[in-house]
């Protein structure tokens, strides 16, 4: 990327999500998903709950106050090394900027933040964006979910192996492969 082109790119700025975030939250639930949307009441109890962090992807508009555009959820369960990226989603109005890798970047930092050593996730079969950028950052699918969405689609399992707590490192070899 060019120095000029890196210059049009807004300023994104990572966070985790607050009270005040939930109204935006909703709306970005309808306009990143025709179906399988989160309920007003479960992104509030993401908003706060211990086992559950919500980071947001808010833009810097100049002439403005910061957009929220991209969100993504990770859920920890106690005595378990693995977390699960439940949601990740990015304003459709936002696509091509990076927004996804970065959430995604974002959750894996989180769950090792954790001391989570795996991270899991599932995606719409036909959501070739979503396959390839979990595939080119290393997710290696070890099922299949049949019917899991509402219109019948199939779910594709994803891994990734974070390395040991508190490394940074991942190690080969540890995902399962079908």
């Amino acid at each position: 990327m060019s120095a000029a082109a890196a210059e049009l790119l807004p300023i994104v700025t990572l966070r985790e999500a607050q009270r005040g975030d939930l109204d935006a939250l909703v709306a970005l639930e309808h306009a990143a998903f025709a179906s399988d949307r989160a309920e007003r009441r479960a992104i509030r109890h993401a908003i706060t709950s211990p086992s559950m962090t919500l980071v947001v992807a808010l833009v810097d508009e100049a002439s403005a106050a910061p957009v929220l555009v991209g969100a993504a959820t990770i859920e920890r369960r106690r005595g378990s090394r693995s977390a699960r990226l439940s949601s990740i989603a990015v304003s459709p109005a936002r696509a091509g900027l990076g927004l996804g890798g970065r959430l995604l970047d974002a959750a894996e930092a989180e769950a090792r933040r954790h001391g989570c050593t795996r991270l899991r996730l599932e995606v719409r079969a036909d959501n070739g964006a979503g396959i390839r950028l979990y595939e080119r950052r290393g997710y290696v699918r070890f099922a299949v979910r049949p019917d899991y969405y509402e219109d019948g689609m199939e779910a594709w399992r994803y891994e990734k192996d974070l390395g040991k707590a508190g490394d940074g490192t991942a190690t080969r070899g540890s995902a399962r492969r079908t």
